[in-house]
């Protein structure tokens, strides 16, 4: 054996071994072993998209069995792509989207428990009752595009009261769109860059209770926050934060931002989530890169429920997991 590959294998074991194997977070978070309990002969695919309802039911977007290969397939995944937990017992509740998607990444859930879905290889954005019906498509199936009508890549929702969303869009049109509540186009900001205002692939979208506009500029290692017009406010950026992957917000005006890691080639990496304070400083930060409980390969996104608990799903890993506060 090469001494390069000798001291590279070292390494690698020398970050694992000093890291700690458990599911439990030092700073407060305890993962729920046991959590989800899936149907025998059911498994989740690649999960890209999170969110919790009204009445405590995580909504989880899956890719099944598709895997993400360039070009990128327009052929329906012939297996449910939307799962619904109970976020007590962790049992499933419905699944559908079976023959409806192509590669899932971006869901939302609104304040009347619609649920809404972005697909990157469709180049679409879908608002769906909890059932399954259709009642909203915006974008030309399979056509990318940088207009009112289309998107190139939409990532992720974030849906207002008064029923207007934003998209941000995303692998490649690095913007962020607002459409009123009937799917008509408002306005837009961003172009490609790492100044204030620009973007390099906006991957998760949320709103605050003020209308604020937070973004997970993901390639930039940051957070930018604008007001509802899209006039830049603030961004945070930190080593301990990471790349945000995607993120949520909390009543007590903290944020929970998933960090995705740099994904190399090979380990060591880094996966986890962190609770960040409005002037971008972390409060804490929990789980580490990993396929053990409470671990992550490639944390994507992230929601929480009315008690605080979060609900973390892991692209690469395949699965969601449960975080409940300790006392």
């Amino acid at each position: 054996m090469r001494r390069t590959s000798i001291v590279l294998i070292a390494a690698i074991l020398a970050t694992i071994s000093t890291a700690p194997i458990s599911g439990h977070s030092d700073n407060g978070y305890l993962v729920v072993h046991g959590w989800p309990v899936l149907p025998e002969g059911f498994v989740l695919g690649p999960a890209a998209g999170v969110a919790v309802d009204s009445k405590g039911h995580v909504w989880v977007f899956q890719r099944g069995n598709r895997i993400w290969q360039e070009p990128l397939s327009l052929e329906p995944i012939g297996y449910p792509t939307v799962v619904q937990f109970d976020g007590s017992t962790g049992k499933v509740l419905n699944m559908w989207g079976a023959g409806l998607f192509a590669m899932p990444h971006g869901l939302t859930v609104d304040d009347k428990d619609n649920v809404w879905l972005t697909d990157v290889a469709l180049h679409q954005v879908f608002k769906f009752s909890p059932e399954g019906k259709l009642l909203l498509a915006i974008g030309e199936r399979g056509v990318p595009g940088n207009d009112k009508r289309h998107f190139n890549r939409p990532t992720d929702i974030a849906v207002l009261p008064d029923g207007s969303f934003y998209v941000s869009d995303g692998y490649r049109n690095t913007r962020v769109a607002k459409f009123s509540g009937n799917g008509d186009f408002e306005y837009q900001w961003g172009t490609p860059g790492k100044n204030a205002g620009e973007f390099n692939t906006p991957h998760g979208i949320a709103v605050d209770l003020q209308g604020n506009v937070y973004v997970a500029d993901r390639e930039n290692d940051r957070v930018q926050v604008f007001d509802a017009k899209g006039a830049f406010l603030k961004q945070w950026r930190s080593a301990e934060m990471g790349r945000p992957y995607g993120l949520t917000l909390l009543p007590s005006a903290i944020a929970a931002v998933v960090d995705g890691g740099e994904q190399p080639e090979m380990p060591p990496d880094r996966s986890g989530v962190s609770l960040v304070r409005q002037d971008g400083a972390v409060a804490e930060r929990f789980g580490r890169f990993g396929n053990q409980d409470g671990q992550f390969r490639m944390g994507h996104d992230v929601a929480a429920d009315a008690k605080g608990n979060l609900y973390v799903v892991d692209i690469a890993g395949q699965r969601v997991q449960k975080f409940v506060r300790t006392p």
